[in-house]
């Protein structure tokens, strides 16, 4: 930790959450002649690097900032009033919950703006529709992440859902112009979804606000409920858990989440499942645990049962696609693999208890990790053969990493073990923690009921183990004919995007504290119903 004045904590807040938005409305300006570089192509993703990059310094100095000593205190507050009329304020604050999610959005979406830059080098990118594709693209790349980075930051109900939504038709033009085949139907299909559980989340946050007064996510929090009746929390609960089980995704409300990874580009399956997937869950940890306690009491057992269906049903369409002669898609796999995964944060966050809620959120993190590079791993091996159907590369193409690229399958290895929830490694950690709580859930939850969910939790972790075994057993090994022609390894500004990912897997499993250490605190006191 290093000692910044707080009014400076407050200016990087706010450069976090508007520098996105500033560097989109520049993106689309002529760039200056001294910086076109070899094209106007390569400055303007030149330009995406650079405030990506600037975003991330801010974030990682705010993180240093931090006051670790206090991580359920918010930090680099700003609170303006921005329309008296609602009670609608410009409020910002970081605690020991909001600011990892803060840092992870910010490092991928640098490494995916270096990423896009780098790849323009050996393949240039190509729009599906007439227009400034760079340009369009690292807009839309910046516009995302700042609608991103200010869910995590804002604490108005108001701004809140204004953030939520702006991450939507970024996504949908990153698919619809630069997706796969099926790309028009996935990103129909993404914005109707997200939409249709929008407009029913925004009823249950104006019915908070307008019962209790106030917009002010805080001044909820503080008030824990005791403002709104039981059968309000109830209405709330039902309509806000809606919207954010669709962006979660929660089974059954996830059937849009897997044609929009197979369709999507590779940055854009990586920011999808690496940020996008949080801000669901987040909204179930900052707005409902707090704000409609009671609400959300009674419907914790029905979350933990969708939930731990979600799991099985994850699993096993993973093992389904990863069959032999199933024509299995790799990265409809790693998309289905989201739910199973996504299923155990919200099992922990059903428990009501600190351990699991502090179970998800560290699973959060590590499954934008693990999931992120897991997508980039895939996208690379689509670059190098063309094609991400398991048959195809198993037995067509002979993939067999291990032989033809070892550094590549090595890191698909890698990425598997890690997502299976290998202990040493991230993905361990959250989902152990939230079976922990299902053990223990808070009081006036079924306990039966959940020793239930947490049976059957654990047996979801072995079918993951199965698939993922599985697809590293068809796609890096396998004997390497003779003749076989060879697959590039991995290049220099791959190993760039990756190695953080990597790295930041081995740490964040070796150490959790790391990360326990800023959101217990903070858990505890959100429970608790206290804020400061």
């Amino acid at each position: 930790m290093i000692d910044i004045n707080e009014s400076v904590m407050q200016f990087l807040l706010a450069f976090v959450v508007v520098g996105p938005l500033l560097g989109a409305a520049a993106a689309l300006l002529p760039a200056p002649p001294g910086l076109k570089g070899k094209s106007p192509e390569q400055a303007v993703l030149r330009h995406g690097v650079t405030v990506t990059g600037a975003i991330l310094i801010a974030a990682i100095v705010l993180a240093l900032g931090f006051d670790h000593d206090q991580p359920s205190k918010m930090q680099a507050g700003t609170d303006i009033s921005w329309i008296p009329a609602l009670h609608v304020r410009i409020h910002l604050g970081i605690d020991g919950i909001s600011l990892p999610l803060l840092v992870l959005t910010a490092l991928l979406t640098f490494l995916c703006a270096l990423y896009s830059y780098f790849k323009q080098q050996h393949q240039r990118l190509t729009p599906r529709a007439e227009g400034p594709a760079p340009k369009a693209f690292v807009a839309l790349l910046l516009v995302l992440e700042g609608g991103t980075l200010a869910t995590f930051a804002v604490l108005d109900l108001v701004l809140f859902f204004l953030a939520f939504e702006m991450v939507l038709i970024p996504m949908y033009f990153l698919i619809a112009r630069w997706g796969g085949e099926g790309r028009s139907q996935a990103a129909w299909r993404f914005i109707l979804y997200t939409l249709l559980g929008s407009v029913v989340m925004l009823l249950g946050l104006l019915l908070i606000g307008i019962k209790a007064g106030t917009f002010d996510m805080m001044a909820l929090a503080t008030d824990n409920g005791r403002s709104l009746s039981t059968s309000v929390q109830v209405i709330a609960v039902l309509a806000i858990g809606i919207g954010l089980a669709v962006k979660t995704p929660m089974w059954p409300l996830h059937s849009w989440l897997p044609d929009a990874h197979t369709a999507a580009p590779t940055v854009g399956s990586v920011l999808l499942a690496g940020v996008l997937l949080k801000m669901g869950t987040y909204g179930f940890v900052r707005i409902l645990l707090p704000i409609a306690p009671d609400g959300f009491r009674t419907f914790a057992p029905y979350l933990a049962a969708l939930a731990v269906v979600g799991i099985i049903y994850g699993s096993l369409a993973c093992l389904a696609l990863a069959k032999q002669g199933a024509k299995g898609d790799l990265k409809r796999l790693v998309a289905y693999s989201s739910v199973g995964h996504m299923g155990f944060v919200l099992l922990g966050i059903a428990t009501m208890t600190p351990t699991g809620v502090n179970g998800a959120l560290f699973a959060n993190i590590a499954h934008g990790l693990i999931t992120g590079l897991l997508f980039f791993l895939v996208g690379a091996l689509k670059d190098r053969t063309g094609t991400t159907d398991l048959d195809t590369l198993a037995e067509e193409t002979g993939a067999a990493l291990y032989g033809k690229a070892p550094r590549l399958g090595g890191l698909i290895a890698f990425a598997a073990a890690a997502s299976l929830g290998l202990p040493g490694l991230a993905g361990f950690w959250g989902e152990m923690l939230a079976l922990f709580g299902a053990f223990r859930p808070a009081e006036g939850l079924s306990r039966p009921a959940f020793l239930t969910f947490m049976a059957i939790g654990a047996f979801g972790t072995l079918l993951t183990a199965a698939y993922l075994l599985v697809v590293v057993r068809r796609v890096c090994m396998g004997a390497l004919p003779q003749d076989a022609p060879t697959l590039p390894d991995v290049r220099s500004y791959e190993f760039a995007a990756w190695t953080p990912l990597v790295a930041l897997t081995v740490v964040a499993g070796l150490w959790p504290r790391a990360l326990l250490g800023l959101s217990d605190p903070a858990v505890q006191q959100l429970l608790a119903g206290g804020t400061r």
